[in-house]
């Protein structure tokens, strides 16, 4: 049986340096979670949401599947959206796509899959085939790749929007943004995509 202790020495060493230099940080970050955003990324390994943007535990709400998808019907996501929405009353959801995303690869190329990875990829497979002609047109495969990674996080976005719980909020007046990024694993940059969206009363601010 394995334990990991290596993992169990660093986290101490993580919780003991926020202690020292905070020593309230734990207590305060118990009491209360009310992050200004959610956030909806990809599982891959190298994107972490909070530390490429600077943040705290407790100041972003995350939710991570492969190729940061928006699929209608997965229930995991919709809990995630709900919660965030009406009862962490977040201001702002970041859809967060990367490049040389492994999911969009397989998306792309049609790779044969098996299993609940080739059902998951489905609404990705979508995008790919509504944007086959503006991706044929590129020139190399890698350019292919990159821009089907931005193409699917303008895709989630928009599904993003049609959920009853967005539209809830706006209908509402809520102030709420949704925005569509996207991570380049190369040099740690994120690049906004200006796909910003918000109610009919409170325009992307």
């Amino acid at each position: 049986m394995r334990f990991l202790p290596d993992l169990f020495a660093a986290n101490r060493a993580w919780s003991a340096s926020r202690t020292d230099a905070d020593p309230d940080f734990f207590t305060r970050l118990s009491r209360q979670q009310a992050p200004r955003y959610l956030w909806i990324g990809c599982s891959d390994s190298r994107v972490p949401a909070n530390q490429i943007v600077g943040l705290d535990p407790g100041e972003v709400f995350v939710h991570r599947n492969v190729a940061n998808l928006v699929p209608s019907g997965d229930v995991n996501l919709e809990a995630a959206v709900q919660y965030a929405i009406e009862t962490l009353q977040v201001r702002d959801v970041i859809v967060c796509g990367h490049y040389g995303c492994g999911g969009v690869e397989a998306a792309l190329r049609e790779r044969p899959l098996h299993g609940p990875i080739d059902r998951w990829l489905e609404p990705l497979r979508a995008v790919r085939a509504r944007h086959r002609a503006e991706l044929e047109a590129l020139p190399e495969d890698g350019t292919r790749w990159r821009r089907l990674c931005e193409l699917n996080v303008l895709a989630q976005v928009e599904a993003l929007a049609a959920t009853p719980w967005v539209e809830q909020a706006w209908a509402q007046g809520r102030m709420l943004h949704l925005h569509g990024w996207i991570y380049d694993v190369r040099d740690g940059l994120l690049h906004d995509l200006h796909a910003s969206r918000a109610g009919s009363a409170d325009p992307p601010g």
